[in-house]
């Protein structure tokens, strides 16, 4: 079972555990020392983006050949870690070209990172009264770049504007195991220049 953006039904942490990749130890033991500081989600974000930056696995460490293919309906999240008590997880997402998100945002902090291709990135804020979104910052995220972010500013679409497939690390502070994705609103109002 991938987990997926636009998924309905929330799978149970059995379930998911079932198809997951693997996460290094090493990188769960420093996300969770982080995790574990009790700073503000800001704060926590960019300390985990730190972690992520010195040790960005290699796709074919944590999910197997067929994972990394991509699926044609659709980017694919899938589950590498949960935390027991529910602090973080971390998943891999496989975007084909052209797939990409809708507008959202989160439900806590973030820390991304591209371990292979190229992701696109449009970050927005609410405009005339939250009536309207207004396109703040465009990224374009090659493999080895990492970003971290925290609600409230953390409304983005993201997609993959490469020729080949992006493989990247999400790793969020909440249990996506039991909420079945990162995703606290998608956004369909339009967009002001």
């Amino acid at each position: 079972m991938s987990l997926t953006s636009t998924a309905n039904a929330i799978p149970s942490r059995a379930d998911a555990a079932a198809f997951a990749g693997t996460c290094p130890a090493s990188l769960v033991r420093a996300v969770r020392a982080e995790v574990r500081r009790g700073l503000d989600w800001p704060q926590t974000a960019d300390c985990v983006a730190r972690v992520l930056r010195v040790g960005l696995p290699d796709p074919a460490d944590i999910l197997p050949a067929p994972l990394r293919r991509g699926d044609p309906a659709g980017y694919q999240s899938y589950l590498l870690y949960a935390e027991p008590d529910g602090s973080f997880s971390i998943s891999a997402m496989v975007w084909m070209p052209g797939q990409e998100t809708v507008i959202h945002d989160h439900v806590a902090w973030c820390v991304t990172g591209v371990l292979q291709g190229r992701e696109y990135e449009e970050i927005f804020a609410l405009a005339d009264g939250g009536r309207a979104l207004r396109l703040a910052a465009r990224n374009v995220n090659p493999a080895g770049a990492v970003n971290a972010f925290a609600p409230p500013g953390d409304i983005h679409r993201v997609r993959n504007t490469g020729d080949t497939v992006a493989i990247s690390m999400h790793v969020y502070g909440a249990d996506i195991s039991r909420l079945g994705n990162s995703i606290r609103r998608e956004y369909a109002l339009p967009v002001r220049a």
